[in-house]
């Protein structure tokens, strides 16, 4: 492909040569895939646009364009993935002005959430209808249980291999993930920051330093040929209809351990450590409902202390 940026050119093919010069290589798969859907929208929503005459008017046009089928938190994702490429445009000189700027980001009104987590009652439901037989092949319920009681993420329990315990410091290593959609093995974990040791209860060592006993060390303990996120899903779903609690999927399982976290008082820097965030801010965003609950009962409590004072 030719990488050869001009301002006479289509936008959607400066934003494609944008993907292929910036981002390819550089970002996961994942966030790659993102990009190319931008492009896709961007072919559809301003297929004759030229670089030169991108302005705030045809910006906003764009960005409404999105919000018609979005809710306004994907359609703000979507203007950060353009508006990167738009500065760079605006560094090279290809733009004279920052169409982005003042921008309004609109969006559909957002749909009935569904449930993302338990309460603890309910999960204590949900792990007490697990078949934990320590004497059969290590299966998903085990690793719902391990999930509920360190909230890894689904590819980093899978990554697991039994030198990844250390039962005397009763810790486990998250240090690399498992490529179960390409099936291409052991991977990198999703940044440095998800490289930690998480604390394990005395019940989860005990019962995992039995499953592991005489396994090979570096093969990973949960993988037995292809492994799908359906699977897991799937088996966790019937627990769930079962015990008559919200059914939730295997990453609704990692929010409701920091949930539980939370709610028991634990600090948002100790659990964005757990979880593997890269900062608290990103903690503090996925979890804003439970903090301003927390919240308001730190000014109930105040509030009852003061009163107490003669």
């Amino acid at each position: 492909m030719e990488r050869d940026f001009n301002r006479e050119e289509l936008f959607w093919q400066y934003y494609e040569k944008w993907i292929e010069v910036y981002k390819k290589g550089a970002v996961r798969d994942i966030t790659l895939n993102k990009y190319m859907m931008t492009l896709t929208w961007l072919k559809k929503l301003a297929p004759d646009l030229v670089v030169s005459d991108l302005n705030r008017v045809g910006y906003q046009t764009i960005i409404n364009g999105y919000a018609e089928y979005h809710e306004r938190q994907t359609t703000m994702d979507f203007h950060h993935q353009v508006k990167g490429a738009i500065l760079d445009a605006l560094d090279e000189g290809l733009i004279e002005r920052d169409p982005t700027r003042k921008v309004i980001i609109k969006g559909k009104v957002p749909s009935q959430k569904k449930i993302k987590f338990l309460n603890q009652f309910q999960l204590h439901s949900l792990l007490a209808d697990l078949d934990l037989n320590s004497k059969q092949e290590i299966g998903w319920d085990w690793m719902i249980l391990l999930v509920a009681k360190t909230g890894i993420r689904f590819s980093e329990a899978l990554g697991i291999t039994p030198k990844d315990f250390d039962f005397s410091r009763q810790t486990l290593s998250i240090n690399k993930t498992w490529d179960y959609k390409n099936g291409t093995g052991f991977m990198p974990t999703k940044n440095k920051s998800s490289i930690r040791k998480i604390e394990l209860d005395w019940r989860t060592v005990a019962q995992f330093s039995e499953l592991t006993k005489g396994l090979p060390e570096d093969e990973p303990i949960f993988v037995h040929g292809n492994v799908y996120n359906s699977t897991i899903n799937a088996v966790l779903e019937r627990h769930c209809i079962k015990v008559g609690c919200p059914v939730i999927s295997i990453h609704g399982l990692r929010h409701t351990h920091a949930s539980l976290l939370l709610f028991e008082g634990v600090s948002i820097a100790s659990v964005a450590r757990r979880l593997g965030h890269a900062s608290m801010t990103t903690t503090q965003r996925t979890y804003l409902h439970i903090i301003q609950e927390l919240e308001n009962k730190d000014v109930d409590l105040v509030m009852r202390s003061l009163s107490n004072l003669c």
